[in-house]
């Protein structure tokens, strides 16, 4: 049986001719994306190991979203951190207050997501970026620490489901 347009997006961007669902796979990400909320925690857990460093800063994209304008203390010290984050680790593709918007309309707006791009976020609204010909998926904060500092990911293949529309 053919591949997926998933699993070819996914084989293609791993370097192996075909995968199979359920098989484990690491591949390169185009973009990883974290939020005010969910990109301190990566951020935090990247210093807790003591090598906070970014493979490829330019496919990191911070969006000051879910709680900007700042409801609170806590919620503008997650900005601070991202904002001084990124300056430190030349993250250029930071969407501070006044920039920003919600993320998951403003990274296709931008330019971010293109078909067969692999994009990770640290958000379970990711995967609305499939509806433009990306593999997009929500992660936790840790694998997008992961993603941050390699550059790359890991992956369990996804299972299919065939549907033949007839009429």
């Amino acid at each position: 049986m053919s591949m997926t347009a998933t699993q070819k997006i996914l084989a293609a961007k791993a370097g192996l001719k075909r995968i199979e669902p359920g098989e484990l796979i690491l591949l390169p990400v185009d973009i990883a994306m974290g939020n005010d909320v969910t990109a301190p925690v990566a951020i935090n857990e990247l210093e807790k190991h003591g090598d906070a460093s970014v493979k490829f800063p330019e496919k990191i994209v911070f969006v000051a979203d879910h709680f900007t304008p700042n409801k609170d203390i806590r919620a503008a010290e997650n900005v601070k951190q991202l904002r001084t984050y990124a300056a430190a680790h030349g993250i250029v593709n930071f969407f501070d207050v006044g920039r920003m918007g919600i993320e998951h309309c403003l990274l296709p707006e931008a330019g971010f997501v293109k078909p067969g791009d692999v994009i990770i976020g640290a958000d379970s609204h990711t995967c609305t970026y499939g509806a433009l010909g990306a593999f997009a998926t929500g992660m936790g904060s840790t694998d997008l620490a992961y993603a941050i500092h390699t550059g790359k990911t890991w992956l369990r293949v996804p299972d299919a489901i065939r549907f033949r529309l007839t009429g």
